[in-house]
């Protein structure tokens, strides 16, 4: 047989015996694994991270991608129409009920109610809120969380606050604000776009004159 012949015989040979060692060896790419498997950080932030404050807004000036956004004690639906009875948007108007920032113990939320302009795309909306410690430090862990889907071409929504127990501890609270584009981890210093802070006290606070109960 020519030297040309044996080669022909082989190379399928040696490819077959390689294939069986490696489909035999423990740990083969069969039974390959990620080795860096993608999980959620707690914090992702060095250092003190809290971005310009929503507290005080001027009238017609937006802030981040937000229109307006208040602290409440709740919210209605109003519905727009197209000019016809009957013939109502998708996107309902979210008008916010008490707004303010002081708040009882025995509240069951607080809302944070906002506008943005309308989304391209689907967002991701998220708050975490601290409690304050003698000296202006923050809790090093969230009191809690909340997450929001806004669709695509949707302007309004909210944020829920709600108490961990049966009543929130008195004192002042700092919540940072996140915008994440939908799959991203809302959570992360880099989707941190503002603050907005609160304050829970005995004392019942009183209506802003002209405000819906």
């Amino acid at each position: 047989m020519s030297s040309l012949g044996m080669s022909r015989l082989v190379v399928p040979s040696v490819l077959a015996a390689v294939l069986t060692i490696v489909l035999a060896w423990p740990g083969s790419f069969v039974d390959a694994k990620d080795l860096l498997v993608p999980k959620e950080q707690a914090i992702t932030e060095v250092g003190t991270i809290r971005g310009p404050s929503f507290d005080e807004q001027q009238q017609g000036v937006p802030q981040s991608l937000f229109t307006w956004i208040t602290m409440a004690k709740g919210y209605e639906v109003e519905w727009d129409t197209f000019g016809r009875k009957g013939w109502y948007t998708q996107d309902p108007r979210l008008v916010p009920i008490g707004p303010g920032s002081v708040f009882t113990p025995a509240t069951p939320a607080v809302y944070i109610v906002f506008e943005v302009a309308p989304l391209e795309d689907p967002a991701r909306f998220g708050v975490q809120w601290f409690l304050e410690q003698p000296g202006g430090q923050l809790s090093s862990d969230p009191v809690g969380g909340d997450v929001l889907e806004v669709p695509g071409h949707e302007r309004y929504g909210f944020l829920e606050l709600k108490r961990s127990g049966e009543a929130w501890t008195v004192g002042d609270y700092l919540a940072k604000i996140f915008i994440a584009p939908l799959g991203q981890q809302p959570f992360h210093a880099v989707n941190h776009v503002g603050t907005m802070r609160f304050t829970i006290t005995e004392a019942t606070p009183a209506d802003p004159p002209g405000k819906k109960p």
